[in-house]
């Protein structure tokens, strides 16, 4: 069966970091089409995967049925693993939240996570609740402002909110090709896709709640994972990146007593060591036969007792 969700990025990179081998039990946070998951149990490994996507989830089951009995997927977000965990938190020696968006829901018009196509503004990857179009046709320029540029890091945020704002005064901004045209004008020349992409970026990490439910993985992730087990998070750009850094620097050194103290009173003990100094990226032979690893990054880091 062809594979239609995410192709999964850094591989054979995650099967060493993970030490993944037989009997061992894994959680992918990031279930997608079941790429990851696969090559773990491929290795003799358990699986128990999540994803908040239930396209993902019906798809990977599926694709995945020969392995009954050793691999559990359930619809659910980061938020929710320390629970879907259950009675298997600390037994788990490898967590893995690979936090690229789906090809299948890039690609897909009607979920609306692209400028490239036209489509409704849509981007719940839950198919429901909040969308883009609610926050782009009812949110104010100063709130549209501040996703923009706090999680698209885009320079231009607030003249696009401004002229959204002017723009749906007159009609509904209901598409992503009236956004994206939007966008456009209101950068002119200056790298308009740059912007596209930070815009539609922001909209997609607001509806999702994307960064609230990335530290709340990542604090279930130290919970349910043993001794000696591995956090593997794989970042697509660097307000995610910048999170992931600050929570395994902080687990792995979390003293707070004044610098120039001789010892330490604090009490706080590291709950991590870091195994990837600096950011791993993905092979040159991979960037080339997968260019949307190009942006990839991998930090890894080990629970350690105490």
């Amino acid at each position: 069966m062809a594979e239609p969700f995410h192709i999964p990025v850094m591989v054979s990179e995650i099967m060493k970091y993970m030490n993944v081998g037989k009997n061992g039990l894994y959680f992918d946070c990031t279930l997608g089409g079941g790429g990851h998951t696969q090559e773990i149990l491929k290795r003799g490994g358990d699986v128990i995967a999540v994803d908040r996507d239930v396209n993902a989830v019906q798809y990977a089951e599926a694709r995945l049925s020969e392995y009954e009995g050793r691999f559990k997927a359930r619809l659910a977000k980061f938020s929710t693993i320390l629970e879907v965990a259950g009675e298997n938190t600390g037994l788990v020696d490898g967590v893995l939240m690979d936090l690229g968006v789906s090809s299948r829901m890039i690609d897909d018009p009607s979920r609306g996570f692209s400028y490239v196509s036209d489509g409704p503004l849509n981007m719940n990857m839950e198919g429901g609740g909040l969308t883009a179009f609610d926050v782009v046709n009812t949110f104010d320029a100063q709130e549209l402002s501040r996703i923009f540029k706090e999680y698209g890091e885009e320079r231009f945020s607030r003249r696009i909110a401004n002229n959204i704002i002017k723009s749906r005064s007159s009609h509904p901004i209901d598409s992503t090709n009236k956004l994206a045209d939007i966008v456009e004008a209101s950068v002119g020349g200056k790298m308009p896709q740059k912007s596209k992409a930070r815009i539609f970026q922001s909209l997609r990490i607001y509806v999702n709640d994307e960064i609230g439910e990335l530290k709340a993985g990542l604090d279930a992730a130290l919970e349910i994972l043993n001794d000696g087990g591995r956090l593997c998070v794989i970042s697509y750009h660097s307000l995610e990146d910048r999170i992931v850094k600050r929570f395994m620097k902080s687990n792995a050194d979390p003293c707070i007593c004044p610098t120039d103290l001789p010892v330490c009173s604090c009490g706080l003990s590291p709950k991590l060591k870091l195994i990837t100094g600096k950011v791993v990226r993905p092979s040159e032979e991979e960037m080339k036969s997968n260019s949307r690893s190009r942006s990839a990054l991998l930090r890894v880091a080990e629970k350690i007792e105490g």
